[in-house]
């Protein structure tokens, strides 16, 4: 099932502000809370659905991405993982929306668990060429991550009795309000390790190497940053962080990319220019002979249907343009000489264009 629009679940325009964002998803998360809407899966639905949403456009480079290349700008997720995302996840990181007493404050403690701390986030660099670019590729590679120690254990705080939070109970003109800060002894964890092994540090975390396969699509770019949930660093009694994949384009040296097309220069001789050819050209997917017809001009453009880059939301695929080039000889034996300066007076050797030749920028206007 497809993805909804951010700015359609939130309810407000591409050029909403950040406050006009944040207000625009308060209000859902009050209206969708599971415990104002208990037994209602519906509601946990549209709850999760409005936290993706704002975990994206609350946050500018992922809402840029989001403008340019949709979900597929944010590989295929908005970070959590869609409908699927782990509750905790959200009063984790969203909770405080609501001031310092967070959901809590709203609904008087009604979940009454601790919010579940989030790990780091890791980021690696993934150098891509234009055929891995164009057509979407399968990586492995190697990432170094903090896990949790085998043998590890841990015991409950005592100072937050395990909820991770403490909590105040303020008497004001408008009666009691209750205040939650995250425990300072356990860091919001609700647990303190309690046994560890040797090679672990002080919060029962060791450091591993891991195999992990990234699924790029066809058509990202340069400095584009994918998201893989869960991928990053564990933390102790809480949910690991996510893995970031920002693209490094590897430029080719015979093709050049401009958006989704593929552009070529190739140089011809006069002679071939002049009779017309038959001439192999490289694209993404290997060589291809074109036609070169008679009479063919320096800055004509040629276009391959289909052999660029295929879009990010995979709707459409690009073209290779082929922008001709008449090589003129720099040097010439006398022979050749003698035979240029005798054609050098004939009627088809002198230029005349007639009004169908389009200059260069007209030519750019009509491909692009």
């Amino acid at each position: 099932m497809a993805k909804r629009d951010y700015y359609e679940i939130l309810g407000v325009s591409k050029t909403a502000s950040p406050e006009e964002i944040k207000k625009a998803y308060r209000k859902l998360a009050i209206q969708y809370h599971p415990d104002k809407n208990p037994g209602n899966p519906e509601a946990e639905e549209k709850f999760k659905e409005a936290a993706e949403a704002y975990e994206v456009l609350s946050n500018s480079e992922k809402r840029q991405r989001y403008d340019q290349f949709g979900h597929q700008g944010l590989g295929g997720n908005g970070g959590f993982g869609g409908a699927g995302m782990n509750m905790d996840d959200i009063f984790s990181q969203f909770g405080d929306i609501f001031g310092g007493g967070g959901f809590e404050s709203f609904f008087g403690g009604g979940r009454g668990g601790r919010r579940t701390k989030k790990g780091t986030n890791l980021r690696v660099k993934l150098k891509l060429n234009l055929k891995e670019i164009a057509n979407g590729v399968e990586k492995k590679i190697k990432v170094k991550r903090q896990v949790l120690a085998d043998g590890v254990t841990f015991k409950t705080c005592t100072t937050c009795q395990g909820s991770g939070q403490i909590k105040k109970v303020v008497n004001t003109m408008l009666g009691q309000m209750v205040s939650a800060s995250t425990c300072h002894v356990c860091g919001g964890n609700g647990q303190l390790v309690d046994k560890k092994p040797a090679d672990a540090d002080a919060r029962g975390l060791t450091l591993k190497e891991e195999v992990i396969a990234i699924n790029i699509p066809a058509g990202v770019a340069d400095g584009m940053q994918l998201s893989m949930s869960g991928k990053g660093n564990e933390t102790a009694g809480g949910v690991p962080g996510d893995l970031l994949i920002v693209i490094e384009e590897i430029e080719d040296e015979i093709l050049q990319r401009d958006g989704n097309n593929v552009v070529y220069d190739l140089y011809i001789s006069f002679i071939d220019a002049s009779l017309g050819a038959q001439i192999e050209v490289p694209t993404i997917e290997g060589k291809v002979k074109i036609k070169i017809e008679p009479g063919t001009q320096s800055g004509k453009i040629l276009r391959l249907k289909g052999k660029g880059i295929r879009d990010i939301n995979g709707y459409n695929r690009g073209d290779q343009l082929i922008h001709v080039n008449v090589w003129t000889p720099k040097q010439l034996s006398k022979e050749e000489r003698q035979i240029l300066e005798a054609l050098k007076n004939s009627e088809n050797f002198k230029p005349s264009p007639d009004s169908g030749e389009k200059s260069f920028f007209d030519k750019m206007k009509e491909f692009f």
